[in-house]
């Protein structure tokens, strides 16, 4: 089984339907937020955007824990917002992508709603002119995230299997 990386932009609710994929799915669950490195929290919390060299070591801790559950499978949240990012998870192991899809609107929305989280609303318009939608050749799927979040997981478990 692949893992399974919840992706999208900050705000489409990965750590919502992670969670609940995970235990739907019967496997663990990690979320991006924590293999952050101190210096890249604090830089979004004061409004900078992470530079694709802030986003490696980030990104290379998440494709060792895809790595480690290869066997067994997981689910892990993560922005993944390009290409690249994507690769880079995948030479950790075999993963599905499942990207949470939702319009500027939407996700604002949602971020301004939002409390306790390091990632301000001002950073949407940066992470939304990074995202590279899945390619025809990538595994996985996209979602609308207006979808009730139930249904959002039971597609994504039929699909990711």
């Amino acid at each position: 089984m692949a893992v399974v990386v919840v992706m999208g932009v900050s705000g489409s609710g990965k750590t919502t339907v992670g969670t609940a994929l995970a235990e739907r799915l019967g496997v663990p669950y990690a979320e991006a937020d924590e293999f952050h490195p101190k210096a890249n929290i604090d830089k979004m919390t004061s409004g900078v955007p992470l530079t694709d060299a802030d986003r490696e070591p980030w990104l290379r801790a998440i494709a060792a824990w895809v790595g480690e559950r290869a066997a067994d499978g997981g689910v892990v949240t993560c922005s993944a917002l390009k290409r690249p990012y994507r690769d880079l998870l995948r030479a950790g192991g075999p993963a599905w992508f499942l990207h949470l899809h939702g319009s500027p609107e939407v996700i604002a929305s949602r971020m301004a709603g939002r409390t306790g989280h390091f990632m301000p609303p001002s950073l949407l318009a940066s992470q939304l002119a990074d995202l590279e939608p899945l390619g025809a050749d990538e595994p996985g799927m996209t979602v609308d995230v207006t979808r009730p979040v139930a249904e959002i997981v039971a597609e994504a478990a039929s699909a990711a299997r």
